[in-house]
């Protein structure tokens, strides 16, 4: 029997009967899970009741047998669910793969069952077999047949997925802990903030942390459980999905028009003041929007912060790019040179050990409903009808 023990005083114990969880949250106990089954399958795998059938070797003597029991045993340090192992376990994303082929017999079936495509359903594959050193699967005409070895790790997966399906999906009384959002400064500041008492009316169990800054923090250290990003991470055990897309434009205040005219092309930029980023400073290359836009300008008023870059162009320092849904919240402002449209996108983000957390995928579902009623239009600077 392999005991799983944490500081926040509840155990899950897996043995004979099954897996049992005793007096832990559904927030905890769903982090633990996704990160002690993996484990606790690879170790199974490995143990003395599947070595005969696995490795074609006769069984391990007990001294044997009791030294695969040991290496079964899990532990957990002060932070809930974060085991550590003597042996690296395989992402529970790929044990699920491979029950789904085992189920539906065809990686195309299986991978319209996970709402993947099936390159990403034949890599989970290859990397559970190489991690695990034995083929799963042998390849026929009708599809994926399970090999010895496959058959006997399938009796371990199933239990481990009905164990999966008695653990509480969330809170009776709603999501419930800490949220801690990190954006950028100006969705932050200017399209989430105002929004987010609306969040908390609907789950008032939820303290939100909201970091708007010119950098982020680190998503991959669990600085913070979700992000929004100018861009999809490309490294880091990170899951991202586009959020919506977001429209720039150039902005002038009216004082600054009045004073100096109003430009209708980019090359009449030159005979003005402009307002943008510190080039060496940027915080992410799809600000980098300089050259695309000033040419051979130079703006003379620079900021590495958008707050501050708004508020030189409201003060009539100049013409200078901001977000629409920065821009065209404040009358005194103007769009010029209505040709000039750059376009962005944002990116929700989160750590995919945390993405099935209650309060993440609540923030989730309330962004969502935000976007499609009206707030999406918003971003991409579209004038409310």
């Amino acid at each position: 029997m392999c005991k799983v023990l944490d500081s926040h005083g509840f155990r899950a114990v897996y043995g004979r009967f099954g897996f049992h969880w005793i007096g832990a949250s559904a927030e905890c106990m769903q982090t633990a899970f996704l990160r002690a089954v993996p484990a606790f399958l690879q170790a199974l795998f490995f143990s003395n009741e599947h070595s005969g059938l696995m490795q074609n070797k006769p069984p391990r003597s007990q001294t044997a047998s009791r030294m695969g029991r040991e290496r079964t045993a899990l532990q957990f340090d002060t932070k809930c669910a974060k085991p550590f192992a003597m042996m690296q376990a395989p992402d529970w994303n790929d044990y699920q793969t491979f029950l789904a082929i085992a189920r539906e017999g065809q990686l195309m079936r299986a991978a319209k069952r996970l709402g993947v495509n099936a390159t990403t359903i034949g890599r989970r594959l290859r990397r559970l077999e190489a991690q695990l050193g034995q083929t799963l699967f042998e390849q026929t005409r009708e599809g994926q047949l399970l090999t010895e070895a496959g058959e006997a790790l399938l009796a371990s997966v199933e239990a481990m997925a009905k164990a999966a399906s008695t653990i509480p999906s969330q809170d009776p009384e709603g999501p419930i802990g800490t949220l801690r959002i990190s954006v950028s400064e100006g969705f932050g500041t200017w399209f989430l903030a105002y929004r987010l008492p609306q969040f908390n009316e609907l789950y008032p169990r939820i303290t939100v942390d909201l970091v708007a800054s010119t950098s982020y923090l680190n998503l991959s250290r669990r600085e913070a459980d979700v992000a929004v990003f100018l861009s999809r991470p490309r490294a880091g055990l990170l899951v991202a999905r586009k959020l919506a897309p977001y429209d720039l434009r150039l902005y002038a205040s009216n004082a600054y028009l009045e004073r100096h005219g109003t430009p209708t092309s980019l090359p009449a930029l030159a005979h003005h003041k402009l307002v943008g980023y510190i080039p060496d400073l940027l915080s992410a290359p799809e600000l980098r929007y300089h050259q695309e836009v000033y040419r051979e300008s130079r703006a003379t008023l620079r900021s590495s912060s958008i707050n501050a870059q708004f508020a030189m162009i409201l003060g009539g320092g100049g013409i200078g790019v901001l977000p629409s849904f920065i821009g065209d919240l404040m009358p005194e402002l103007a769009r010029v040179v209505f040709d000039v449209r750059l376009q962005r996108n944002f990116w929700l983000v989160m750590h995919k050990d945390t993405q099935q957390l209650q309060k993440v995928k609540a923030f989730q579902s309330w962004m969502h409903d935000v976007l499609v009623s009206g707030g999406g239009r918003q971003l991409a600077g579209v004038p409310e009808e």
